[in-house]
């Protein structure tokens, strides 16, 4: 045990902390040249062209170092505050972290959160200045800044670049020297830790684990703590860049294990794997069940689809066990699935690879998050589309979640980014400088205002500069009406929303106006009405196309004219109790793009 080092790399998203693995497995010559490629442990276009880590991998790597063989295990981790859960399991599986900070971004956001959570682990901490090698880099400020986080000395921040790989090579002698080896009882019951899962079609759900106790054999019976069910281990092995399978992995280690699970519902991260025999009294600490955070309705756009889409987010479900669906169906928009999500990147990653990876395109609706709705009979409902809201009348008080959020921006930008909050209902906890002209902001603010389109905006006020984290707190009483779109009487489902009452007129009648460019005309007239309950809070008219059936009426009697007006009238009249309305896809993106 005492030549393993598990260690994991925390950093902002494009702060190098891909390149920075890259130049690693070089030197530990973990992989030929001819395997060598840029960001070399992501291995989905989609996080290549957005240049983030979807999903996190482990590799191990040998180092010698005074003449003997270190086993160096990588946990990677994504970078994105929707996948913080999985972070946390990363962080619990290691004894050590690299802080990888830009030179010319300085400290931000995701990497303040995610350092707190490795140094509430017990984590031995090493700070890495990246891209020195860049015309922006400001190396001796970002320093300063690094010294003030963690309280180290400037003389014991590497300073590198992972680009061309300067400064590297000392890093691997620091992860033996300065990270503790794993803890661990190798005589004790099995008691590890899964850090990760991915899907095979042919081998069913590969499981990635860290052995804090005892040691795991091929053949031997293991149960899971979360799901309670157990399966005969089929294979064991160590991670490189291919499964390399292995007699046993011992106390400390990190690996997989196969099961032949077929179903990725029944490995979840942070489970503890034990023995059937002789299992360990307690699971390891901090396992949660994931909860998606953000709701919206994904339909085929061919209604005759529903099935494909059925067989497709099954498929899909298996890579991403995060991800959860049920069907319902609309009226607007025919059956479909209600998903969840971990977060809006996470929805546009999920959209982005069912079109990729499935040739699925889906059309998703408004997205919202989930409230609890207490009843006067006392009950308390989940409720995660506005269309299960129970009656006005029914509802005593309505709970939404709200966020915990930190801003680090330029100090230049200080009173647009509070503007902003207060807009989004923000309360400020309070404000810190990091430096003289970089200020770190935290505010609490409900999880429905960020949904849309709050970190575009961010990013607009800030001229790109802010950086933005956040996680959930709890559920807080707020006011909440159900504002409701109704075309020529009826209410069109799927434009329903859930909104704060003081901004419920502002809203609707923004709603009505874009609604009226989109919708196209027919031989009627459509009334486009926003509603609260029984209250019309907002009205447009989509104007009929009309014949001029006066145009014969060459002279004579104006009551030949008025005869024919009213013979078209009653035309109109009857069409418009028979006829229906169309909505066109654009309406619905529209929604989520009101502001611009």
């Amino acid at each position: 045990m005492k030549h393993i080092r598990n260690f994991c790399i925390i950093a902002h998203i494009d702060h190098g902390k891909s390149t920075l693995a890259d130049r690693l497995l070089e030197l530990t010559q973990t992989l030929g040249a001819r395997d060598m490629e840029n960001q070399v442990l992501d291995d989905m276009d989609l996080e290549k062209e957005k240049g983030i880590t979807i999903k996190s991998h482990a590799i191990q790597m040998v180092h010698h170092y005074h003449g003997e063989a270190y086993k160096l295990n990588l946990i990677d981790t994504p970078g994105h505050v929707d996948f913080s859960y999985e972070v946390s399991r990363s962080i619990a599986s290691c004894e050590g972290a690299l802080l990888v900070v830009d030179a010319s971004q300085g400290v931000q956001a995701q990497t303040i959160s995610n350092l707190y959570m490795a140094i509430d682990h017990g984590l031995e901490i090493i700070p890495v200045l990246n891209k020195i090698d860049m015309e922006s880099a400001q190396v001796e400020v970002v320093t300063d800044e690094i010294c003030d986080l963690i309280g180290c000395k400037p003389e014991e921040v590497f300073k590198v670049s992972a680009r061309t790989g300067e400064g590297v090579a000392p890093i691997l002698d620091a992860i033996v020297e300065k990270i503790p080896a794993p803890e661990g009882d190798p005589e004790g019951p099995l008691q590890a830790l899964i850090f990760d899962s991915v899907f095979n079609s042919f081998r069913g759900v590969i499981a990635y684990f860290k052995v804090k106790n005892g040691s795991i054999r091929k053949g031997d019976k293991v149960k899971f703590f979360a799901t309670g069910m157990d399966y005969e281990v089929e294979e064991v092995g160590i991670l490189k860049m291919k499964l390399i399978p292995a007699a046993e992995i011992g106390c400390g280690d990190v690996g997989y294990v196969i099961t032949g699970i077929k179903s990725a519902v029944e490995v979840k991260v942070g489970d503890t794997i034990t023995h059937v025999a002789r299992p360990c009294a307690e699971a390891i600490a901090g396992f949660e069940e994931v909860k998606p955070m953000v709701f919206a309705g994904m339909y085929p756009v061919q209604a005759d689809k529903f099935e494909e889409l059925r067989a497709v987010l099954e498929k899909f479900q298996l890579n991403d066990a995060s991800f959860v669906y049920e069907p319902e169906s609309s009226l607007a928009l025919g059956s479909g699935f209600r998903c969840g999500f971990l977060g809006l990147l996470h929805l546009e990653i999920v959209q982005e690879r069912l079109f990729r990876e499935f040739d699925m395109d889906v059309i998703t609706t408004v997205p919202n998050v989930s409230y609890k709705v207490y009843t006067t009979q006392g009950e308390v409902m989940d409720v995660h589309n506005p269309s299960g809201l129970p009656a006005q009348t029914l509802i005593d008080h309505i709970e939404e979640p709200y966020i915990r959020a930190q801003i680090i921006s330029k100090s230049e930008f200080f009173g647009a980014i509070m503007k902003l909050c207060l807009d989004r209902r923000g309360t400020l906890i309070g404000q810190h400088y990091i430096t003289a002209d970089r200020v770190e902001l935290t505010y609490d603010m409900p999880l429905s205002e960020i949904v849309f389109d709050f970190y575009d905006k961010l990013k607009t006020i800030s001229k790109g500069y802010a950086s933005f984290d956040y996680h959930v707190m709890d559920f807080r009483p707020a006011r909440l009406v159900r504002l409701d779109i109704l075309l020529n009487g009826e209410p069109a489902d799927a434009l329903s929303t859930l909104i704060h009452e003081d901004n419920a007129y502002t809203f609707g009648r923004k709603m009505c106006e874009k609604l009226k460019d989109l919708i196209p005309r027919q031989q009627f007239d459509i009334p486009i009405q926003a509603a609260i309950g029984a209250k019309i809070i907002a009205r447009e008219t989509v104007k009929q196309v009309r014949k001029d059936v006066t145009a014969k009426c060459y002279g004579g009697d104006v009551t030949r004219k008025r005869k024919l007006l009213e013979k078209q009238k009653e035309g109109k009249k009857r069409m418009r109790q028979i006829g229906t309305v169309q909505v066109p896809q654009s309406a619905f993106m529209a929604v989520l793009k009101l502001d611009s």
